[in-house]
C-alpha cells in the first residue's frame, strides 16, 4: 500500500524577504464545505478588505491577485466562514507548479494573476 502526501504549508515558497515582512495575518472568507490549500492564490475584496479565492471574472476586487495563502484553511460548515489566515503578499518567489487555483480558471486568467502578483513583488517561477 502506498500513500500520497499532499502539499505542506509554505511548500510553494522558494524564498521570501527576511523575517516575516512578506507575510500578513488577514481575514479569509472560505466557502462552505471547502478547504483552501496552502498556495491558493487569493484576492482582496474592495468593499471590506477580506481575502477570497482569485477569480479573474470578478468585479469586486476578486479579479486582482493580492497574495498566496501560507497554510491550509478548512471550512466544514454549510455556510461561508471568515477565518484568520496568513498570506504572502510582498517580496517573495513562489513555485508556479505548487500554486492552487479556483476551479475553472484558464491559462489566461492565471497569466493575469501572475502579473498582479509581480506588481506586488511576488515572482512566480
Amino acid at each position: 500500500m502506498s500513500k500520497t502526501e499532499g502539499l505542506h504549508n509554505a511548500e510553494f515558497l522558494i524564498s521570501e524577504s527576511p523575517g516575516y515582512i512578506s507575510r500578513d495575518e488577514v481575514t479569509v472568507t472560505v466557502p462552505a464545505s471547502t478547504t483552501l490549500r496552502a498556495g491558493t492564490v487569493l484576492a482582496k475584496l474592495s468593499a471590506d478588505g477580506k481575502y477570497v479565492e482569485y477569480d479573474n471574472a470578478g468585479s469586486d476586487g476578486s479579479e486582482v491577485a493580492a497574495g498566496v495563502l501560507l497554510a491550509e484553511l478548512s471550512n466544514d460548515d454549510v455556510a461561508p466562514a471568515d477565518m484568520t489566515g496568513v498570506v504572502i503578499n510582498w517580496g517573495a518567489e513562489v513555485r508556479k507548479s505548487s500554486l492552487s487555483w479556483k476551479s475553472g480558471l484558464s491559462d489566461g486568467d492565471k497569466s493575469a494573476a501572475y502579473a498582479d502578483l509581480a506588481a506586488r513583488g511576488i515572482k512566480a517561477r
